[in-house]
């Protein structure tokens, strides 16, 4: 397109700038592009031909699955022998920009008496499954984009199905003609953009290996920063390859080092919500929604939108809450700032791509524990809960009025301590920019994390064991799990170039009357309450959250307790009990004692502990194989020393093995741990359960309880 200036016009606006590199710009590139070869990004020739190789036996098999289905429902012997189905890449194969170790997004293209939901699905599926190359087999049929995954030869592959209105699939398909979308649901529409939309962005760049070069530079810078994921709400592949297709289409003669400063000096000054947009957006003939918000009210919601070039035209961001746009436009500064100092020579590449310490960022984060009863099962429900956590992120703005600020981590970590499969996500928590902190103003989120559970419940694949909790904790109480050396290093070594960007780019809260920096100053908190428990998920929080001291230690919610109602008590005492012992981290999460229906050594039923030197009535569980392990048998002894036993197992028609034991104990006001409560924490255990509690003494003075339990099942 060449505009009234006489200019060639990229995109829907005409350049920003014509202007060619400069000799300091050609350095600025050599620079680069040996940094991201001495960083790994680029493929070896072994890898090369070991993924051709797994697409080339990939195409064997649709083919061959396509011709026997074909023989099954009766076509003639010309049609079995014409019978055909394609293998495409899309996503960074496509695109030209994968790495080593990428997985491979591919696309399976079959004729129109395929199915996906019973042929691909069930059929396909069951080839795949008896495999000796195929491993972690996982169909996700349910998905927006229905797809199957799984690894090939170790090589992780996303594969869809879009069965197109043809009999017989022809090796040259053009799938980006329009054609291909005659007759097709919009869940093939889907499957078939991604394709569409890689040849789109390849045909509307100027130079396509600058491009490639700068896409891939600001896809590992990304992911180094924390913001690559489009299913926490951050950007995918296909929206940061648009953004940078765009910044081309900006500046077309400018190469790589050019085009990733600019990348960060357009989009920290983009207008959202602004859309970025390669083409003007086309209408046809067939109907399908493409985004419009001057039409669909739905659209005008949209905090980034990113547009696909080919029809129809989507959205492609639509996962970006505002919580994680504060979190991008973040970045952007950060990246805009070191690249400025790069091109005065106060700084390297680099420095660019130092890894954002997501750990160290944030006063306060919730974390999401996730368990189930094998690796297989846990393959499945963490995809289902890492795809509800954006949802947890927008119910958390709409609950608090946009107050409380979410940053999700992208990635899930496991603790290697426990026997059991497990993993976990983490969201940073802070107050908004310029928000006035109340005294004793607090964030009750307790409702929004019972709607989150019962999102999670609806899970149609649920099984036994699989189980999840939320907590609240402090930066200082974090697990080991989460630091790669095991530890949280001092704050003082953050990068440099980074404290500096920190500095002039983190939001600030407002308290005191003093403006203070939530990430620098280990004062300022973001209050947020006690959540409470519910009865099918345990949520606990870590101490010293409550900062209103008025408020009384017990939750108000009840639960009945062997027919009595008693408050739900989950205290930081006994954090602190556990973190003195040195058996548990703090922090670690508390499970509902109603979920001890998926544990095989313990009762469901809750019993009933009285000590007969206090007034308190305690109830928690306690498997009788961990108290036997270590010595205390099926009575033990409490705190004080005195006794306490077990009452109810044997009404409820349980067998010794069944029953559960439970000890409980005070922690005195000098804050010394209690006589003998730290060997009852098993150094493998999990706390196992939120406790239902009433407390007292004959004084009438509430003291905080210690209570120490552990559940081998649950290790």
């Amino acid at each position: 397109m060449v505009n009234g200036e006489g200019l060639k016009q990229y995109g829907v606006t005409k350049p920003i700038s014509m202007a060619g590199p400069t000799v300091a710009d050609l350095k600025r590139t050599r620079d680069l592009e040996k940094f991201l070869v001495d960083s790994g990004l680029y493929e070896s020739d072994e890898e090369v031909a070991k993924r051709e190789q797994v697409l080339a036996r990939l195409r064997q098999l649709v083919k061959d699955w396509v011709k026997q289905l074909t023989r099954v429902r009766g076509y003639t012997d010309q049609m079995v022998e014409d019978a055909n189905a394609l293998i495409l890449t899309f996503g960074s194969c496509r695109l030209g920009v994968n790495g080593p170790g990428a997985d491979i997004d591919a696309l399976c293209v079959g004729p129109s008496y395929i199915s996906r939901e019973e042929d691909f699905f069930y059929i396909f599926h069951d080839i795949l499954a008896e495999m000796e190359e195929v491993t972690e087999l996982q169909p996700v049929p349910d998905a927006h984009v229905p797809v199957m995954k799984f690894k090939f030869d170790g090589i992780s592959i996303d594969l869809l199905y879009a069965s197109v209105s043809v009999l017989v699939v022809p090796d040259d398909l053009d799938i980006s003609h329009v054609s291909v979308l005659h007759n097709v649901d919009e869940a093939t529409v889907r499957s078939l953009n991604g394709c569409r939309v890689a040849d789109q962005i390849l045909k509307l760049v100027p130079n396509v290996e600058h491009f490639r070069t700068a896409l891939r530079c600001i896809k590992f810078w990304a992911k180094r920063r924390g913001v690559y994921s489009n299913v926490t709400g951050f950007l995918g592949g296909v929206n940061w390859a648009i953004l940078v297709a765009r910044v081309c289409q900006l500046y077309p003669n400018a190469i790589p080092s050019m085009l990733v400063s600019r990348f960060f000096r357009v989009y920290t000054q983009w207008r959202w919500p602004n859309p970025v947009m390669l083409c003007e957006i086309e209408e046809d003939e067939l109907g399908f929604p493409v985004w419009d918000p001057r039409r669909n009210p739905r659209d005008r919601t949209h905090h980034m939108p990113i547009i696909t070039p080919a029809y129809p035209c989507m959205n492609s961001s639509y996962n970006v809450s505002p919580s994680t746009l504060r979190v991008m436009m973040e970045q952007f500064q950060y990246g805009n700032t070191v690249c400025q100092d790069i091109e005065l020579s106060k700084a390297h590449w680099s420095s660019l791509f130092e890894q954002y310490m997501f750990f160290e960022s944030y006063k306060n984060y919730l974390q999401v524990d996730i368990v189930a009863a094998d690796v297989d099962d846990l393959r499945a429900w963490r995809g289902w809960v890492e795809s509800r956590l954006r949802q947890l992120t927008l119910m958390i703005e709409r609950d608090t009025i946009g107050k409380l600020q979410c940053h999700p981590y992208p990635h899930d970590l496991a603790d290697p301590s426990r026997r059991c499969a497990h993993c976990a996500f983490f969201m940073g928590l802070q107050r908004k920019q310029g928000e006035v902190a109340q005294e004793g103003q607090q964030f009750d989120i307790r409702a929004t994390v019972d709607e989150f559970r019962n999102s999670i419940n609806m899970y149609a694949y649920w099984k036994p064991g699989m189980d999840i909790c939320v907590s609240h904790v402090r930066r200082r109480l974090l697990p080991a799990f989460v630091f790669p050396e095991g530890y949280c290093r001092p704050r003082s070594s953050r990068p440099s170039n980074e404290q500096q960007s920190h500095r002039s780019s983190s939001p600030k809260n407002e308290v005191g009357g003093k403006r203070k920096n939530v990430d620098e100053d280990p004062d300022v908190e973001v209050p947020v309450k006690r959540l409470s428990s519910s009865p099918e998920i345990g949520v606990s929080m870590s101490p010293d959250v409550l900062v209103n001291t008025s408020v009384s230690p017990l939750p108000e919610s009840v639960a009945s307790v062997d027919g009595d109602m008693t408050p739900v008590a989950v205290e930081s005492s006994l954090h602190r009990m556990v973190s003195r012992s040195g058996n548990l981290p703090l922090g670690t999460p508390l499970y509902d004692v109603s979920i001890a229906e998926n544990l095989d050594r313990c009762s469901r039923s809750t019993s009933t502990l009285t000590s007969t030197s206090t007034s308190s009535t305690m109830s928690t569980l306690m498997g009788e194989n961990f108290l036997e392990g270590i010595g205390l048998g099926s009575n033990v002894s409490g705190a004080d020393g005195t006794s306490c036993s077990s009452e109810g197992s044997t009404d409820q028609g349980l067998t010794n093995s069944d029953s559960c034991d439970a000890v409980s104990g005070f922690l005195p006001e000098d804050g010394h741990e209690p006589n003998g409560i730290a060997g009852m924490v098993h150094p493998n255990g999990v706390t196992g359960m939120v406790l239902k509690a009433s407390i007292g003494n004959d004084t009438g003075k509430i003291q905080d309880p210690v209570i120490s339990l552990s559940l081998a099942t649950m290790a």
